[in-house]
């Protein structure tokens, strides 16, 4: 009892020093500002796949496309001026953003998930989202194709909105996984991930429970995006819909140890690290280093960080 007490008061200190940061730095000049905004969306679309993809162990290969729904949705409202409500930052437009990819999880996950599981499943999402690439690329009245939407720039004065709301977003998704694992729901996506046949024989909607699953995790990407599409104010497919948003959640969570509240936490500082100094000091050639870590990873931390500090601890 000691030991969660000491963890989560130091948990407390961390959060409140990240909150007061932007008053002590310029954070619109400082390269760490921007490394922990970086850090602060890797939490949110990796606790988004992490609900899917490491509580109910259906490996989903879509982040890149629910990332691009929510982005493309801030994009079209506020370009179109749709719901008249400010668009800068605005609540129900990012609202909409995570419910846009919410709607499409829904659509490719009943046929999806009732028919497949395992690789097959993973495949299929990857179709889906490729369908939804060609959708885009070919919707140019509405998407304006491969040169896609221009966002207001005049809407930017400073990075500390982006910084705060980042924050907020991967405060609020690690809080959402955190509750979940303690909830009922929890139990039923960690049974799903377990034994699918066990659970449903214990009464278990087993696919009801992987929709959820899917449909929840799509909604925290698709805000990811909204914010992504704020930081860029450019929404185009390369920017996007790029593989490197369907590569990284997977990347993190293996890394940070995926089914954990903290694993994409962990992770997501790592990853970020290591892609950054990557771009910077290798420069293309990062992907396939980034391939060789994965590697690594399975074959010798196949629990991620959170499974070694657990057993050295135990």
């Amino acid at each position: 009892m000691r030991k969660k007490g000491c963890h989560r008061f130091s948990f407390l200190l961390l959060l409140l020093f990240f909150c007061l940061l932007p008053l002590f730095i310029d954070v619109d000049a400082s390269y760490f500002a921007y490394y922990l905004f970086l850090c602060f969306c890797y939490i949110v679309i990796a606790q988004g796949w992490n609900i899917v993809g490491g509580y109910t162990g259906q490996i989903s290969m879509a982040s890149h496309a629910f990332f691009a729904l929510g982005a493309y949705t801030t994009a079209i409202i506020w370009v179109r001026d749709l719901t008249k409500t400010g668009y800068y930052f605005d609540p129900l437009l990012m609202f909409l953003s995570g419910l846009s990819p919410s709607i499409f999880a829904l659509i490719i996950g009943l046929p999806l998930l009732y028919r497949l599981r395992g690789d097959y499943f993973a495949f299929g999402t990857l179709a889906a989202s490729e369908i939804l690439r060609t959708i885009i690329l070919r919707w140019i009245p509405l998407t304006y194709g491969a040169q896609g939407l221009r966002l207001p720039g005049e809407s930017f004065t400073s990075m500390r909105p982006y910084y705060w709301t980042g924050l907020i977003l991967a405060f609020c998704s690690t809080l959402l996984v955190f509750l979940l694992s303690r909830s009922r729901i929890g139990l039923a996506f960690r049974a799903l991930s377990e034994d699918e046949t066990s659970a449903q024989a214990h009464g278990i909607n087993v696919l009801l429970f992987k929709v959820l699953a899917f449909v929840i995790g799509s909604f925290l990407i698709g805000v990811c995006g909204s914010l992504f599409a704020y930081y860029l104010l450019m929404v185009n497919p390369q920017s996007v819909m790029n593989l490197n948003w369907m590569f990284i959640p997977i990347l993190i969570c293996l890394l940070g140890g995926k089914g954990t509240v903290m694993g994409p936490v962990i992770g997501s500082f790592v990853v970020a690290a290591i892609y950054s100094y990557l771009e910077v000091f290798v420069g293309q050639i990062h992907p396939m280093i980034s391939g060789v870590l994965v590697v690594l990873i399975m074959k010798y931390m196949p629990q991620g960080i959170m499974g070694f500090l657990q057993r050295r601890m135990g």
